[in-house]
């Protein structure tokens, strides 16, 4: 969902790799800080009341800035279905764990740390919950979040899981556009079916963006054609419906105030972006600047919230909002490039060759081989392996 746009593997016949989107990585920070615009400016989490020292047209800005989430979604159904292309089951699963979980994890400790010290906004609860919090599946447990950002979490866990299936067979063209229509399919019944399990996996209200991005990236990636057209449109229709729901979820009692058209308008400028993406209208944009700030962009989601929550309650009544709100923000992204550069490269890239290691001992043993070391056809294959991953962190 934020991570780096990878580099967009070969076409098919054959044809050369194509360059690095890095309209992709922009478009991920940009969609960051419109949820910080939303948290920081929309939310009296902080500044103990609806914050007043912004303008007005600053303000009701912010308050559509939630539908940064949307897009997150939107491209994470583009970039997992294009750095899945001719992976295994395996590659595929480390791949997803050494990207989500070192920074996750730093994001955990350091606001429970945070919440701990300076309880002033909220406490850190119990040290169960911030353990059972470094799994990443607390929701599936019933145990609440750190951070309430990370919902959004578990929702691409559910993404990942779901598209594990198509991945475990060898994703294909066919294969994705089944599984765009049975998920599209899943997402309509679930409205009116009784089933719980249905309900969880089916994940209606969000669906629609991982579903439309998988068909703009085999769009990208082929051809358009008129089915990839007709999945796009469905999925669009289909979030238009749960809109007014997500505006509700956001804004409570100030929705009925809040006008619906901007809600539906940026989603379509979503859309409509994604199309130009995938019709290859940004693909000659190859600033180099764009993919360090899409670097930030993971790091910077995590621990945003309540960091930045605990630090404007310490300092509003020191620093004008005006100054203080940028100051943050500022910190905020300085604080996401050093977990980036200290924590994700280094302790991602160990938690790779590990996991890889782990993997390929699993195939050779599967395959009825005798236990032992490894013949010199399987160093080979483990070298290949530990060569560096083409992608980046989000």
């Amino acid at each position: 969902m934020l991570y780096a746009a990878p580099e967009h593997p070969p076409g098919p016949q054959g044809e050369a790799r194509r360059p690095r989107l890095r309209v992709l990585d922009g478009l991920r920070l940009l969609a960051a800080l419109m949820v910080l615009a939303y948290h920081y400016i929309t939310l009296r989490d902080g500044w103990g009341e609806d914050p007043n020292a912004f303008s007005p047209v600053v303000y009701h800005l912010s308050e559509y800035g939630w539908l940064g989430v949307e897009v997150f979604f939107l491209i994470s159904g583009f970039v997992i279905c294009m750095s899945a292309w001719g992976r295994s089951l395996g590659d595929f699963v480390t791949s997803r764990v050494s990207r989500l979980y070192p920074a996750y994890w730093v994001a955990v400790l350091l606001t429970a740390a945070v919440l701990t010290v300076w309880p002033n906004v909220r406490s850190a609860d119990n040290w169960e919950t911030v353990l059972t919090n470094l799994t990443m599946l607390q929701q599936g447990v019933g145990v609440p979040d750190v951070d309430d950002a990370y919902w959004t979490l578990f929702v691409e866990l559910k993404f990942y899981l779901l598209f594990a299936i198509v991945v475990f067979r060898g994703v294909t063209y066919r294969r994705c556009v089944l599984f765009c229509g049975l998920w599209t399919v899943a997402g309509v019944v679930a409205l009116k079916s009784n089933s719980d399990l249905l309900s969880v996996w089916a994940i209606a209200p969000y669906s629609p963006y991982f579903i439309a991005g998988i068909a703009f990236y085999l769009m990208h990636r082929f051809r358009p054609t008129v089915l990839l057209w007709a999945i796009v449109a469905v999925s669009f229709l289909l979030a238009q419906h749960y809109l007014r729901g997500r505006l509700v979820m956001n804004l409570g009692a100030k929705a009925d105030m809040a006008h619906g058209w901007p809600v539906r308008l940026g989603v379509l400028l979503a859309f409509a972006l994604m199309a130009a993406i995938a019709l290859g209208w940004f693909d000659k944009l190859q600033w180099r600047w764009l993919s360090t700030a899409g670097s930030l962009t993971y790091p910077l989601y995590l621990l945003h919230m309540y960091v930045g929550f605990t630090l404007i309650d310490l300092l509003r009544s020191r620093v004008p909002a005006a100054v203080l709100l940028p100051g943050i923000v500022a910190f905020m992204l300085a604080l996401s490039w050093a977990v980036h550069r200290l924590v994700e490269r280094p302790l991602g890239k160990k938690l790779r060759v590990s996991m890889q290691k782990s993997v390929e001992e699993m195939r050779f043993h599967s395959r009825g081989r005798m236990s032992g070391a490894p013949s010199a056809k399987q160093r080979e294959i483990i070298r290949e392996e530990r060569k560096p991953d083409p992608e980046l962190l989000h």
